[in-house]
């Protein structure tokens, strides 16, 4: 019998695998769920095989035989990967799949403008984008679904490999009627008497609450988000005020309403942006050609669309393995 499978197939049928679900697949790798539904049920007749358990209103669960053929999927898709960049190493031509990931509090304003002049510079590439936050950007990277990623250096594993591009040092976000707005610093202690509007994402809201939690304070927290757009809003239409150490070139929320930034004095750290990747990652020549299109980018003048980015100097082996924030 002749099995004849798309890497296509192969890889919308390990996105399945690993969320559990065919909606979620098809978000992740960007086709329709009937797209999906119908590679799944060509490669179980191929193989003859029940791969997935369909349990009502839970989502796909693996059968004992799906997850061997989807061991060996992903070794398949790795050495195809690995194929191509032998193929493009030896031409010398930046081409080929590439996925970037990037942290979803500054996707918006940064990842557009580097994914354009890249894309400009090597058109031959297949660029792919997530915006993720931190924990979803570390097992992408584990996972092989991700190439590299655009994001802070918050509680980066040991196992992967952070480079710093620029420093964002940590601002309070406030409505210009706000009665520190006008300040030319503000610290913790003076910040926490006020309503706060938190950044409610997994590692993140650890980060922006460290201040306070260093001066033994507890914050005001009225209201939560996971966007920062909605975040930036609630502020700027009076609920209270936030902290970010992301500076848009625009000091306006989404509705148009203005924001006022003011440098944070205190214990809290600037958060450094950078690339994280998986050891060797390098060696591929189109992550290779990213890594560098990147540093280009922030040595010309900060990171692109944001405001208060001071970019860091690169040293010699500068990439480096990071345990914690």
């Amino acid at each position: 019998m002749t099995l004849r499978f798309t890497l296509r197939q192969l890889e919308y049928l390990v996105a399945v695998a690993e969320t559990g679900s065919i909606a979620a697949a098809a978000d992740r790798v960007n086709v329709s769920s009937p797209s999906i539904s119908v590679a799944i049920s060509q490669i179980e007749a191929q193989l003859g095989l029940v791969l997935f358990l369909r349990r009502q209103a839970h989502g796909l669960a693996l059968t004992q035989a799906g997850r061997q053929v989807v061991e060996q999927a992903r070794l398949v898709l790795e050495q195809a990967e690995r194929l191509n960049g032998m193929a493009a190493q030896i031409s010398g031509q930046v081409r080929g799949p590439l996925h970037v990931g990037c942290m979803l509090t500054f996707a918006q304003v940064v990842l557009p403008q580097l994914r354009r002049g890249f894309i400009d510079a090597h058109p031959e590439v297949e660029f792919q984008q997530s915006e993720e936050h931190q924990t979803h950007l570390i097992e992408g990277l584990r996972r092989g679904r991700l190439d590299v990623a655009l994001t802070y250096d918050l509680e980066v594993p040991s196992d992967l490999r952070f480079e710093p591009l620029a420093t964002l040092p940590p601002h309070a976000v406030m409505s210009p009627d706000h009665p520190l707005a006008h300040r030319a610093s503000v610290s913790a202690e003076e910040l926490a008497p006020y309503p706060m509007v938190l950044l409610d994402l997994p590692l993140s809201s650890d980060y922006l609450l460290s201040g306070f939690g260093s001066s033994k304070l507890r914050p005001k927290i009225v209201e939560r988000s996971k966007d920062m757009g909605v975040v930036r809003s609630l502020v700027a239409n009076g609920f209270g005020y936030s902290i970010a150490n992301m500076r848009p070139e625009t000091d306006h929320a989404p509705d148009g309403k203005p924001l006022c930034f003011v440098p944070l004095d205190g214990a809290m750290r600037p958060t450094e942006v950078g690339l994280l990747l998986a050891e060797g990652a390098e060696a591929v020549l189109t992550i290779r050609a990213f890594v560098d299109h990147c540093r280009m980018a922030v040595t010309a003048g900060g990171i692109p669309g944001l405001r208060n980015a001071q970019p860091v100097p690169r040293k010699s082996g500068s990439i480096r393995a990071k345990s914690s924030a």
